[in-house]
């Protein structure tokens, strides 16, 4: 299910080209400030060094001018700054490090900024799919896999469904326009698990001459 992708790319999002029959339907990734928002809890942290600011304001303000006062809380705002500006640039090295493909066989999601692996679901091997959608119109999709595959939440993370650890379950996180692609994996879907199969019968020349 999982593959170590170095190689370059033959196909933007994927290790190597569709075989014969496997179309692209969709391709996206997240989006930047949904996922800083969601993944890192940017506006949680934002609160935080707010917080802390207004407390130090408020405990020295009785006792020194108001400018001391406010001076005295600048650090707490300055670093809030940086802090919520790493988180955003995170947040960005993993957006654009991403590619989401869904075809009308699999999905499949190149992911990782220092160590890059695609994760390849077909919808033969997923239970079902869930959808979060956010009032902007984003929206996290994750999947339950059947099987003994067995994901790292780590090294998924944060194309995961939060919290979700035994077991993993990988999404397409914070993407635009998530009710459309939902409806899309489902028919696609669908369309693959009710496509008739034809079994290979075994030759019998073939058979005859191995017994010979």
């Amino acid at each position: 299910m999982s593959h170590d992708d170095f190689a370059t790319e033959p196909v933007n999002g994927l290790p190597e080209r569709p075989p014969q029959g496997e179309h692209i339907l969709w391709q996206g990734r997240p989006n930047t400030w949904a996922l800083a928002k969601e993944a890192l809890s940017l506006p949680w942290v934002a609160g935080y060094f707010l917080v802390l600011a207004l407390w130090r304001f408020i405990a020295v303000s009785d006792l020194v001018p108001f400018g001391e006062a406010f001076g005295s809380a600048m650090p707490f705002l300055i670093l809030g700054g940086i802090t919520l500006t790493l988180l955003w640039l995170i947040a960005l090295v993993q957006a654009r490090a991403t590619v989401y493909t869904v075809t009308n066989r699999r999905v499949a999601m190149r992911i990782g900024a220092a160590l890059t692996v695609t994760l390849n679901l077909p919808y033969t091997q997923i239970g079902s799919a869930d959808l979060a959608r956010r009032k902007d119109g984003t929206g996290t999709i994750s999947f339950t896999t059947l099987g003994e595959t067995r994901l790292s939440y780590l090294v998924c993370w944060p194309h995961v469904r939060p919290w979700k650890m035994n077991p993993t379950r990988p999404a397409l996180r914070c993407i635009p326009d998530a009710e459309t692609v939902a409806r899309l994996i489902g028919e696609a879907a669908q369309t693959r698990i009710t496509e008739p199969r034809l079994a290979r019968q075994p030759d019998p020349a073939a058979a005859a001459v191995a017994a010979e």
